[in-house]
Order: structure tokens, then sequence, then C-alpha cells
């Protein structure tokens, strides 16, 4: 685990939240059947307050005659394919916007071989960039979890065609989550195949603690709006 100061979370947060280490035997029990439950029961607890957010943010991003929601196909547990769902952040055609600005900018193109994110990504609206900072853009992978395709707390879903791009194989054994390490620590500053390092690391931790932890200080991370 990367262990140096982050945008996020720094070094001393983040070697405190590893720290603890759970029973063996709980942490089993709670990696087979534990953990499934605490995501139905917590994502049904968040089922009203959700949707009260939900409604209006759709509404406002329809206002440009476009559906609110948007899936794509992301790499899941044991290498299955599920359709993840966000709100819409980005304009029309944005693939095409996206493969035409790194054609022209090769600094970009770096940028986006190293890291596979883009900090000044052209794709995405206003209203996007407000929604990705507050991490509201992700409130329908809620419904993911309730389907069992991912997890609150686990590696971030990979794209389909990343995979050859991620040298790791602890991600292929857990559902990928809505928050995790990489999520709440420096995701900004490192490359897309480090992000092996957070999932192996998160592997090994596994347990209802370390989860109650990831939860906790996503809360933190979402209230400094240093997302996107």
């Amino acid at each position: 685990m990367n262990e140096r100061v982050s945008s996020r979370l720094n070094s001393a947060e983040l070697h405190h939240l590893l720290a603890a280490k759970p029973v063996a035997q709980f942490a089993g029990l709670y990696r087979v059947y534990g953990k499934r439950v605490l995501d139905v029961v917590l994502v049904l607890l968040a089922a009203v307050p959700a949707v009260f957010l939900l409604v209006p943010l759709m509404a406002l991003i329809a206002l440009d005659g476009r559906a609110p929601l948007y899936s794509q196909k992301r790499v899941g547990q044991n290498g299955r394919h599920f359709r993840m769902f966000k709100l819409r952040t980005m304009v029309a055609d944005a693939d095409q916007i996206l493969d035409a600005y790194l054609a022209r900018n090769p600094q970009a193109r770096a940028e986006w071989d190293k890291t596979q994110k883009l900090k000044a990504d052209p794709r995405i609206t206003f209203f996007g960039r407000v929604l990705r900072k507050s991490s509201l853009d992700e409130l329908p992978q809620l419904l993911n979890v309730l389907l069992g395709d991912m997890s609150l707390v686990g590696p971030r879903p990979m794209m389909v065609g990343q995979e050859g791009l991620y040298p790791g194989r602890a991600y292929y054994a857990m559902r990928p989550g809505i928050t995790g390490y990489w999520q709440i620590s420096e995701r900004n500053e490192t490359s897309f195949a480090q992000r092996a390092e957070y999932d192996t690391a998160y592997y090994k931790d596994l347990s209802l603690l370390q989860d109650v932890k990831v939860m906790c200080c996503t809360v933190r991370v979402v209230a400094r709006g240093t997302g996107y």
C-alpha cells in the first residue's frame, strides 16, 4: 500500500485505517456471509433518502433533453460483466470527443494512458463536475449493490477492456465497491496499475471493522468534495 501523503486521506490516516487486524475466524465468516448481509441491510435503510435525492437530481440532468441515467459494462467478481448505473455526467458523443481530444493533446494522452482518467475531461458537463465532486453521480450504484453486482466497499469497478492494464488478481475475488481503499485515498495521483496494490491490501484486510472504517472515511471524503 502506498503511504505517501494523499490529497484525500494522508499517509498517517491510511496507516491508522489499516492498522487493526481482525480475528481470523470472524473475518472469514464476514467475508463469506456477513458482508453481503450488511450490504443489503444498509442499502434498504438508505433507499428512501436516496430516492429523495435522486428524483430532483435526475430532473436537473434531464433538462438537456437526454436520459439522466447512464449505464456501462464493468468487470465484476470472477471476471463477470455487469451493467453499472450512474447519473449521467457527460455530453453526447462522449467517446468520439475523447478520442479527438487525446489525438490532438499528447499530454492528455499520456495522462489517460497512465491513469485511465483525465483531470480536465472535455466530456464532463458543468453539472456533471458538481455531481462527480460530491460523488452523487454514484447513488444509482446502490441498485447494483442490491442486485449483487457490487458491494458498498470493494475495488473500484474496472471498465471492460481494461483487464490487460491491471496487474493484480485480488480484484476478481471480490465484488467491486462503491467505495474502497483506492476511492478514499490518493486516487487522482496514482496510475491505473497501482489500483492493484489497494485491491490486494483490501482483500487481505477484509473484515467488518475495516468496512466500517472505510465507510466512515468515505463520509469525510465526500464532505471534502475531493471526488472526481
